[in-house]
């Protein structure tokens, strides 16, 4: 835990070089996520981890509370009883690294194999905070391609990556879709020039790629067209066109989105 810990603090740290300086006229832009800007960015993430503390710290109350908001009464920023929309930039910035640092260090009292509930099926210790990072890592390049923002590559992407893989099989059952049975190999060049692997040797199904490309699909921030993959196989190509490692009702990447 204390890896993956310090790894959520990193791409933390990586998000707030992205955000740092911003004028209050920049906080409030359209990023290329219909319909948030990096304000309202900043607080789903937020309130995602208010939410995750009190599962951790107290999960009878995150029980009640999930409960009321499955009956219509409130939704995610229900969380916490704090008015976060009214606050500046640099009011929410410290708000979140405050809510961050709680979950996190929530996070670090437990044991990987602890049992955390969610919205969904509960998870892993060690689940739920790599998920905390694919969703940071995600939302950053949101605000990042907003200001033509260079994202650090670094070793961290193997977080994102095995999420990407190991939600094959919800990209499709997400779409009311029959999960294939056949495998497919996915073979991605680290930042450092190491070669992560995943699926059987002799597969003709396969996605060989850098791996910041591939992050990049999985977490729908770019179409399979406009990365840099190589595609072989039916079962590959089909997988990456719906391609979804987050929770939420299936989506798109939108068309043309450059960046990264």
């Amino acid at each position: 835990m204390r890896a993956i810990c310090d790894d959520l603090d990193a791409e933390t740290d990586a998000l707030r070089e992205v955000i740092d300086g911003l004028t209050e006229d920049e906080w409030r832009l359209p990023t290329p996520a219909d319909g948030w800007d990096s304000h309202e960015t900043i607080i789903h993430l937020g309130m995602a981890d208010v939410a995750a503390s009190l599962a951790v710290l107290d999960p009878t109350e995150f029980e009640k509370t999930k409960t009321r908001m499955l009956q219509g009464e409130g939704d995610l920023h229900s969380f916490g009883g704090l008015d976060v929309r009214s606050l500046t930039g640099t009011e929410l910035w410290k708000w979140f690294t405050g809510e961050r640092n709680r979950m996190n260090g929530a996070f670090r009292a437990l044991g990987p194999k602890d049992r955390i509930p969610w919205f969904g099926p509960d998870m892993s210790a060690l689940s739920f905070a790599t998920a905390r990072l694919m969703e940071t890592w995600s939302h950053s390049h949101d605000i990042a391609d907003t200001f033509g923002a260079e994202y650090p590559q670094s070793e961290r992407l193997r977080h994102v990556a095995h999420i990407g893989v190991t939600t094959r099989g919800w990209s499709y059952a997400n779409r009311g879709l029959e999960p294939p049975q056949g495998p497919v190999r996915v073979e991605l060049t680290s930042p450092g020039g190491e070669i992560w692997t995943w699926g059987p040797d002799d597969c003709e199904d396969a996605i060989i790629a850098d791996s910041y490309q591939f992050c990049l699909v999985v977490t729908q921030r770019r179409r399979p067209q406009e990365a840099d993959l190589e595609i072989q196989g039916d079962l590959a190509a089909e997988w990456m066109e719906i391609a979804q490692a987050f929770a939420g009702p299936p989506t798109d990447a939108p068309e043309g989105r450059v960046g990264g």
